[in-house]
């Protein structure tokens, strides 16, 4: 960026090593550039250090929050839980009859033949399942010969 600032600040020593007539249509152009080249070099330097000063309070906040997550999850690495949680976890979401709030049910919770109980009412739910499977060896299809 000082590679920049030095290089407006030859142009500006250039046009007045010239003697450009500030009076003349051309001079006024070129001199006007020159500050307007001198505002731009000016302005990228100023977001330069904005920009320095910020990675600096990202950096401290990363490393409060690691800080933080080492308090948290101990030694454990937890960065990769989000993407296991659907690949070992079936869950689904359900509105209670209820209240009608909505809540979180594990698939596996429902082939226990126990009922889920909302947590937010406290009321016991009961859930009827209808196969559409054409497996006649489906334990489905056994219960409905019972």
């Amino acid at each position: 960026m000082e590679n920049l600032i030095s290089k407006v600040s030859y142009l500006k020593g250039l046009a007045e090593g010239l003697n450009v007539d500030k009076n003349s249509a051309e001079g006024k152009l070129l001199l006007s550039i020159v500050d307007v080249l001198s505002d731009i070099a000016a302005a990228c330097d100023d977001l330069l250090d904005a920009h320095e000063e910020l990675e600096e309070k990202v950096d401290e906040i990363d490393s409060d929050l690691a800080d933080i997550e080492e308090i948290a999850y101990g030694d454990e690495d937890y960065e990769d839980e989000d993407d296991d949680f659907d690949d070992d976890m079936d869950f689904f979401e359900i509105e209670c009859p209820n209240c009608h709030e909505d809540f979180m049910v594990d698939f596996d919770a429902l082939d226990e033949d126990k009922g889920i109980v909302c947590p937010n009412c406290n009321q016991e739910i009961e859930f009827e399942f209808e196969c559409d499977c054409d497996d006649e060896n489906c334990d489905c299809h056994s219960k409905d010969d019972e």
